[in-house]
């Protein structure tokens, strides 16, 4: 296994390192040593998350051992160690879901590393309890809190193995574990695995939990943990300023609060049933009563907020909130009293509803306390610090469309009462206070950073956004400002309810339909739009066709489409059925219609086909009219007025417009899920044009982006993009299988095989990379220049190193690879150390960090004339083949099917030479159909020529021939 000395740490990485992964572990490691934050972006497919682990477990070893061995209970044989232990830094690792979780701890088992180690889960996914683990939410932690409490007749018999359990298996944790492998223990053993987790997670080195459990500050209080100089890891943040928004936000509607005083009432009830029955006074019904009573003031207090426009609602300052509750007695010290009294009332309606279903727990499965969410709401607006907060919130009241229930109950409208947080640095701002050492925040989509790190208001010294380690001849990416017909694509709000637009695009995505192989993935900017545009094409039929298809049927003909729902319950349904779909035999793949920001935008794995190209639709911008967008901006363009001069803040223009552009990241990001794979990503809205617009694009993606004036250029190099797509490379379970069978790091550097058109470009010096030593070779190979140029080069002066492509994509000409100097062998222990010499200056390092590049560029050349005869030609005189991946391809044997190149059904024709091309479509008419295909391809190339030959002029049959020709040799060039 490879060791790499990076800024005096020795790195055991389990393959040969791209460039760009050491420079992510190099900044992983210098933000740790010196404890500061880090923004690190690395797209999916760079080896993010075992470049993190790595990085990270090398340095925490370099401070003193792990603490494998150890046992939780405090023995005098271990005190000494454990104390010893307790003062070094604890890793808490943090993701979005337990299934991203669940990927990272494969990682971990990849990696040289065995630290002691954790994954805490929730009741819902370790409970092993017959009853409990059939509920949820709250209502499974109160069942469980009963059944552990041993003066209750009902008891779990799992809680109280845990004891004996950890204390003679001190090994657990030792090895990398899983929720599903704490789970099988609990079977098979006996104990409690929720109560293993927690008990284990005091004594660990590295801790794997989701975002609530640090964000939300009740799971944060029940960790045990030594905070000072800690490690905290978000990776897959991109979201993490909404979620920690909404963490500290809340909204109260009028279902809510109805709910709420029933369940009052019904306290009050059980409380008096009780006194009566069995002369219980544990709950005093005075207690519920004053609880119901003020909540049905606030009811009437909101009711009574005068909203004079439905659109705008009621707004005031955050602070206004402790104005409105003081008026119903309800302050700091009464908000305490507050919250016990709904503890009680929770814990009073789960034993009701326990002793009601006299053995059937199914009957209250999924029902909870709503009183619960009342004391959560008190708990945010009266934390232990005060309410210094509340400036960065604002009160906001709004009517809504009510159900008829509550309309009949009450006879007047819905409202909601809403205490929106506009500051995600409130949840954040916490971590510094209690002492954390460093504060990590990586993902594959983070740009725009400076709208990310001035949300969050903390200090990010260390920036990174990596390149990919994909080479140029993996991507085609192009902006296409215009349709088939030319009309201009532009979602906004002008033009995308126009008829032009909606046919223009349905037509442009038949034809793409047609030219990608597999899985295409087309995402809109809202569901509105979905729907507008899909009910469109299910109605209109093609306008210059004789036919009566409909351009839902033509796309239909190419791939079987399936549609986002809304619903997250039938989520699951759509993604089975899009993958049943591709591999359906009758159709060329599927196609799925999708929305930014949905679920199918965010952390799915559409690797290999299963996406092979993502259409971006347009810009997702939200609707300005939203209240709580309209806030946000008012609020940030408050906060930057009022800011000293000098200071520069985040606008709300500013955040509108970055927001859109990480959904758009985010979208994207589907296409490339691993170093093999390949596919395109085509956006069809002219604003993607501007270059303000590429800027906010993820950096890695920048290099590649080419504007097409035309149509038809997107076509042909389209078309060519993926009829070379065969020789990209083995697919993400062809990879995993080798993988698993050989385990050689030569895997880890496909471009290098990929073609013969490599070249060596000389490299440079740096300053964190000198001198690379390898093994007992003799002699030094020399300076390494990383795959990287963070944040000191612009994206124009990027532009000038660039050459193009044999496809007609943007590619840097310098690169640089350890194993193109010489093939590292993972049988032996190698040594590389990169801080020789080194200079710790960011700044220098920076200058010299340079984009990979894995391909030698070749230059195009311009044929007009042939992308006219592509534009305007609804005859196909060229011949298009289908291979047997579905993909088009140009064939120089006679046309099996009269097909246009593009899918054309505008009425416009824009073209300089309109007379020359109807001259040749009248002659083209006239040519017979050709026979079924014959054994004698020579033969029947020969007959095809004869017939075009008969109905051309010499001199279009010359020009015909050589068109024939430069494809064959595919030596074709088009430019604009």
């Amino acid at each position: 296994m490879p060791t790499y000395k990076i800024r005096g740490i020795d790195v055991d990485f389990p393959f040969d390192a791209y460039d760009c992964q050491l420079v992510y572990m190099e900044k992983v490691i210098q933000s740790l040593q010196g404890k500061c934050n880090a923004l690190l972006e690395s797209p999916t497919g760079t080896g993010k998350t075992l470049c993190l682990l790595c990085a990270t477990l090398a340095w925490r070893k370099s401070l003193g051992g792990f603490s494998t061995g150890r046992s939780v209970g405090k023995s005098s044989e271990d005190a000494s160690s454990q104390s010893e232990s307790s003062k070094l830094p604890t890793i808490i690792y943090t993701s979005r879901t337990h299934s991203q979780l669940r990927q990272v701890i494969q990682e971990l088992k990849r990696s040289n590393y065995r630290p002691k180690m954790v994954v805490l889960g929730s009741r819902e996914q370790l409970c092993i309890h017959e009853e409990v683990s059939l509920l949820r939410g709250k209502t499974q932690t109160n069942a469980c809190h009963s059944l552990c409490r041993k003066r209750k007749k009902r008891y779990c018999s799992h809680y109280p193995r845990v004891a004996d359990f950890m204390k003679n298996n001190s090994w657990l944790g030792d090895e990398p574990i899983d929720i599903e492998d704490m789970v099988k223990i609990g079977r098979s053993c006996g104990p409690c695995p929720y109560y293993m987790s927690r008990e284990l997670h005091k004594v660990v080195d590295i801790l794997f939990a989701p975002y609530n459990y640090l964000i939300d500050r009740g799971y944060r209080k029940s960790l045990n943990i030594e905070w000072s100089n800690s490690v905290l890891i978000f990776d897959e943040a991109h979201n993490l300023e909404s979620i920690c928004a909404d963490a500290a936000s809340f909204d109260l509607t009028s279902g809510l609060l109805l709910a709420c005083i029933s369940e009052a009432k019904n306290c009050i009830d059980l409380s008096i049933e009780r006194r009566d029955n069995s002369n219980d006074k544990s709950c005093n019904p005075d207690n519920f009563a004053i609880l119901r009573a003020l909540l049905l003031k606030l009811e009437k207090r909101i009711a009574e907020v005068p909203i004079e426009s439905k659109e705008l609602g009621f707004t005031k300052p955050g602070p206004y909130i402790y104005e409105l509750l003081a008026d119903l007695n309800v302050t700091d010290k009464t908000a305490t009293m507050l919250i016990d009294i709904i503890e009680k009332a929770s814990l009073l309606l789960e034993e009701d509803a326990n002793a009601t279903e006299s053995g059937a727990p199914n009957k209250t499965k999924g029902t909870a306390c709503r009183l619960e969410s009342i004391g959560d709401m008190l708990k945010i607006i009266f934390p232990d610090g005060g309410n210094a907060h509340a400036k960065y919130y604002r009160v906001h009241v709004q009517e809504v469309e009510a159900s008829a229930p509550q309309i009949a109950f009450k006879g007047k409208g819905s409202r909601t009462f809403s205490w929106w947080c506009f500051n995600p640095g409130v949840a954040m701002e916490e971590f510094p206070k209690l002492g954390v050492g460093s504060i990590i925040l990586t993902s594959g989509t983070l740009s725009p950073m400076d709208s990310f790190a001035e949300e969050l208001k903390l200090e990010f010294p260390i920036r990174l956004e990596n390149p990919h380690v994909i080479s140029a001849n993996q991507i085609w990416t192009g902006v296409v400002p215009a349709g088939p017909s030319g009309f201009p694509f532009n979602s906004s709000y002008r033009s995308r309810d126009t008829l032009e637009y909606k046919l223009e695009l349905g037509n442009a995505i038949v034809n793409f339909a047609r030219i990608v192989p597999d899985g295409l993935l087309v995402f809109f900017p809202s569901y509105y739009l979905l729907d507008q545009c899909i009910s469109c094409w299910k109605n209109m039929s093609h306008a210059n066709s004789a036919n009566s298809s409909s351009i839902w049927e033509r796309i239909c003909k190419h791939k079987l489409p399936v549609v986002e729902p809304r619903q997250s319950s039938v989520f699951t349904l759509a993604i089975d059925d899009y993958m049943t779909k591709l591999k359906d035999t009758s159709s060329s793949g599927a196609v799925f219609f999708a929305v930014c920001r949905g679920k199918v935008s965010e952390g799915l794995d559409f690797a290999d086909h299963a996406g092979r190209a993502v259409v971006v639709t347009g810009m997702p911008f939200a609707m300005r009219t939203d209240p709580k967008i309209r806030l946000k901006r008012e609020f940030l363009d408050q906060q930057t007025q009022s800011q000293r001069i000098g200071c520069k803040g985040l606008t709300g223009e500013e955040w509108y417009s970055q927001q859109a552009s990480r959904a758009v990241n985010q979208a994207v990001g589907r296409v490339i899920r691993h170093r093999h794979d390949y596919g395109a990503i085509i956006f069809c809205d002219e604003r993607f044009t501007h270059p303000n617009r590429q800027s906010q694009i993820s950096r890695w993606i920048q290099p590649h982006i080419k504007c097409y004036s035309k149509f038809g250029d997107v076509v042909f190099t389209l078309t060519r993009f993926f009829r070379d797509g065969g020789n990209h490379g083995p697919t993400k379970m062809e990879l995993a299988r080798i993988e698993d069978q050989d385990f050689d790091v030569s895997h880890n550097r496909p471009y290098r095989t990929t073609t013969s058109t490599d070249q060596t470009c000389s490299v440079e010096s740096l300053s964190s990379f000198t001198d690379v030593k390898r093994g007992n070779m003799s002699g030094l190979m020399g300076e390494i220049l990383p795959a990287n140029r963070s944040s000191l080069s612009s994206y124009k002066q990027n532009q000038s190193l660039t050459l193009r492509s044999s496809s007609g994509l943007p590619c840097n000409e310098n690169k640089t690879s350890i194993s193109g100097k010489i093939n590292m062998q993972y049988a032996k222990s190698n040594f590389v150390d990169l801080t020789r010499n080194a200079s710790l200056d960011d700044e220098k390092s920076e200058e010299l960090i340079r984009a990979c590049s894995a391909k030698k560029p070749r230059l195009l050349k311009s044929e007009p004339d042939l992308t006219q005869h592509f534009e305007h030609s609804h005859e196909n005189p060229f011949g298009i083949k289908k291979t047997p991946g579905g993909i088009s391809s140009f064939a120089t044997h006679p046309v099996k099917r009269e097909r246009s190149l593009i899918d054309e059904t505008g009425s416009r024709q824009y073209s300089q030479d309109k007379r020359n091309t109807e001259k040749l479509s009248e002659k083209n008419k006239g040519v017979p159909s050709v026979p079924a295909p014959c054994e004698d391809e020579e033969k029947r190339g020969s007959t095809f020529l004869i017939q075009v030959q008969e109905k051309l002029t010499v001199e279009e049959y010359k020009e015909f021939v050589g068109f024939m020709k430069a494809l064959k040799s595919k030596a074709m060039k088009i430019g604009h």
